[in-house]
């Protein structure tokens, strides 16, 4: 059997039984790395003897008679821009290369104390700007699907990793789609939390600026929506570095199974392969006994997304550039470049402004969502993208924006979002993203296993 095959769940569940052993489970892992990496540029970092070591520990602690943990010896990846100990937090930077971390990161210390064996790190673009991957330090990370595709961004090196069957979990982080587009670019779920569900921080670096304070959040990223479930429950345990982290349950009160399928919010054009998707999605959970409603729009998601980007743009701009010339980034300055005159238009009270403006936002879509708990939606307006594109001018960036509209504007809210896969088209991914309320992250996960159930791309898949 090959173990690299297995699903997280399974697999644990063998190791803490004992027909399989960690150490067996970490060589499958090591081997099917060495198989194919070279093909994907995932992961960018790995020491085979640690990852033995940690393997070792699992069946040490097995042997003694002691729970190793819910993810007992899973192989896991980590995004290179968190903190993990002893390898440096690079960011995808040629700046960062030797800020080497002194200690695990809260999501990190997570996954280990819930048995998981870290595997190695995963690619992401420059600053992870974007939702392409590739830098000047690690390279270019390529999709497993289709290496004409981008992978995704800025959990590319992340979700390529999971798809090709490079680990069985992968950790990401998302602040404007970096779990939920390298998800749907790969072909596999990935669920964004809610802002304060999964401790995070970097010892290693600088405190962030509020607008990430509000919106970048660390998830999981997998092959079965019971992984996701396994890996949430592990990264969410409390960390008392993390004074956003919020100690609610992780299942809230049952609700009627009902969605809302919603094609065109904010008038966003979606292509017909990806309307097919959601409404194939929406027949799934109506054969799973589940009501589903059409409605024309949602809450004002433009104006959302329009605050995003002017809290990252009036915070610290100018720093980003100046370090984006320092480390000569082609992707990361034309990204920046595209944003320079809306960030120079801003004015001294915008900042103000839009954290005003994003209270009442959250409101108006907490009180949406308490009237449709569950939320069918795309995860961009397009198939997902060609590699690069925009590297290929102003208007590019400007038609990868407007495709991922809601990828930029539901973290405003602090929202959880599931990125779920459903099929392909050619060989080219496809699926939908279900949307719920703040940390009802259970209905995300329990309409997403019904969607599921209808089918998924074969996974793990071989690079093409």
């Amino acid at each position: 059997m090959d173990l690299w095959r297995l699903s997280a769940t399974d697999l644990a569940a063998r190791i803490r039984d004992r027909s399989v052993s960690a150490r067996e489970a970490a060589l499958a892992a090591l081997a099917r790395l060495d198989a194919v990496n070279g093909r994907l540029n995932a992961v960018v970092d790995h020491r085979p003897d640690l990852v033995l070591a940690q393997a070792a520990a699992i069946d040490a602690a097995l042997a003694r008679g002691e729970a190793p943990g819910p993810l007992a010896g899973v192989p896991v990846t980590i995004k290179v821009n968190v903190d993990q100990a002893g390898f440096a937090t690079t960011n995808g930077l040629t700046l960062q290369r030797d800020l080497v971390a002194a200690a695990d990161s809260p999501v990190v210390a997570n996954l280990r104390r819930a048995g998981a064996v870290v595997l190695g790190r995963t690619n992401t673009p420059a600053f992870s700007l974007r939702w392409f991957t590739d830098n000047r330090l690690h390279g270019h990370t390529r999709n497993p699907r289709d290496p004409g595709l981008t992978p995704g961004g800025s959990s590319g090196g992340a979700a390529s990793a999971v798809a090709a069957g490079l680990g069985h979990i992968a950790h990401g982080t998302d602040i404007a789609g970096s779990i939920r587009y390298p998800a749907y670019a790969c072909g596999v779920h990935g669920l964004r939390p809610s802002l304060g569900r999964v401790p995070a921080w970097n010892a290693s670096s600088p405190e962030r600026g509020i607008g990430p304070q509000l919106m970048a959040v660390s998830g999981p990223l997998a092959r079965s929506i019971a992984d996701l479930r396994l890996a949430l429950a592990a990264m969410a345990a409390p960390d008392p570095r993390d004074p956003w982290w919020v100690p609610v349950p992780l299942d809230g009160p049952s609700i009627p199974r009902r969605a809302t399928l919603c094609l065109r919010p904010g008038g966003l054009a979606i292509v017909p392969e990806v309307e097919a998707a959601l409404r194939d999605a929406a027949r799934r959970l109506e054969a799973a006994g589940w009501s589903v409603a059409e409605i024309a729009d949602v809450p004002p998601i433009r104006e959302a997304a329009a605050l995003q980007l002017q809290l990252w743009l009036g915070d610290g701009f100018p720093a980003l550039e100046q370090a984006a010339e320092r480390e000569g980034d082609p992707g990361a300055l034309a990204l920046l470049a595209a944003f320079r005159p809306m960030a120079r238009a801003l004015t001294p009270d915008a900042i103000a402004r839009a954290l005003t403006r994003r209270l009442t936002l959250a409101r108006d879509w907490s009180v949406f969502l308490d009237r449709h708990p569950v939320l069918l939606l795309p995860v961009s307006a397009e198939l997902p993208f060609p590699d690069n594109l925009d590297r290929q001018g102003e208007a590019a960036v400007a038609r990868a924006f407007e495709a991922n509209l809601l990828q930029v504007g539901l973290p405003l809210m602090g929202l959880p979002g599931l990125t779920v896969t459903t099929g392909l088209v050619g060989r080219t991914p496809v699926g939908l993203q279900v949307v719920a309320g703040r940390y009802r992250e259970d209905l995300c996960l329990l309409a997403g296993a019904a969607i599921e159930a209808g089918g998924v791309p074969a996974m793990p898949v071989d690079p093409m």
